[in-house]
């Protein structure tokens, strides 16, 4: 099989980018949380030296999430950003504000452009007009289903990538709703309500299913209360023509995300050695099972749903 999709997983630390890498990763998404929206973890210009090294002593990329929504004073600190990890020899950057492409385009044009606008990604018409625009490859919506991707592919005039694995990200609001809750109830807000804290919300009609909630830099975030996991199908998405499956990290200890990442690379190269033999087996499943939390369900996440926009 000509062209094999890209295996692409965020990375908390440089520990566990190495330990990605060593599993089978073809590509790391890391950034910096300034321009960054829900990175697994903060890389300073230090780490993302060292991250890239890594990654190209293994023939991997390194791509940088920007994909934070951009204010007056983080246009003042953007220039230098994108040309410091540009001079770094990164492999590409996300981005969803205009602002990060004029500003690559002038301070990094060497560096690809991976267009990432969270749900609104959902026609082939727009992600081509961001291809006229510069960007290289498009980030699918994760509430696009089987149906609409592959339909959508073939009309790409650019790359397409798609969440394959992992949690996804439901609500965000640029408040402190977790700290101003807490105040309200007379409470103390003690330490950080970052993502260590281990924080969920519990709906009064669900109350077996727990949303992760936690507050950086960029607001509030409330993620999904189950993961997807498309592994299963995965040959569906190879078949169409996907370039990039990406597997989300966020909020996962290493041992489960290198799990993963081992499951999905054998899929990949089974299917890219010989397509018309290829089979789904369900051993693959049984390591990350194994370590899934077991408050957490693997679904298919919209793959098999209809979104109604």
């Amino acid at each position: 099989m000509d062209n094999k999709p890209e295996l692409l997983v965020t990375a908390a630390s440089l520990q566990e980018a190495s330990a990605l890498l060593d599993a089978g990763a073809d590509a790391l998404l890391i950034g910096d949380d300034r321009f960054g929206m829900r990175l697994a973890g903060h890389f300073t210009l230090e780490d993302t030296a060292e991250a890239v090294r890594l990654a190209h002593a293994k023939g991997a990329k390194v791509y940088i999430g920007m994909g934070g929504i951009m204010s007056n004073r983080l246009l003042d600190e953007l220039p230098a950003y994108v040309k410091a990890v540009g001079e770094l020899g990164v492999d590409g950057i996300e981005f969803g504000d205009p602002a990060v492409l004029a500003a690559v385009k002038r301070e990094a044009p060497e560096v690809k452009l991976h267009w990432n606008a969270e749900m609104t990604s959902t026609n082939y018409a727009t992600a081509n007009y961001w291809g006229t625009k510069g960007a290289t490859r498009v980030v699918l919506a994760r509430e696009l289903n089987m149906d609409e991707i592959t339909e959508m592919v073939p009309m790409l005039k650019v790359e397409a990538q798609a969440q394959v694995h992992g949690m996804t990200n439901i609500y965000h609001s640029k408040r402190r709703l977790v700290a101003s809750y807490m105040s309200h109830q007379g409470r103390a807000v003690e330490g950080d309500l970052g993502k260590e804290r281990g924080l969920f919300l519990i709906e009064a009609e669900r109350q077996d299913e727990k949303f992760p909630i936690y507050e950086d830099i960029n607001g509030t975030h409330i993620m999904s209360s189950d993961d997807i996991c498309i592994l299963e199908d995965l040959h569906i998405l190879m078949a169409a023509g996907v370039h990039s499956f990406k597997i989300e990290g966020l909020l996962k200890p290493t041992a489960y995300n290198v799990a993963v990442v081992k499951a999905y690379r054998k899929a990949i190269d089974l299917y890219a050695a010989d397509p018309g033999g290829y089979a789904f087996d369900e051993s693959w499943m049984e390591e990350i099972r194994a370590l899934q939390d077991p408050e957490r369900n693997l679904s298919f996440g919209f793959f098999y749903k209809e979104q109604v926009y």
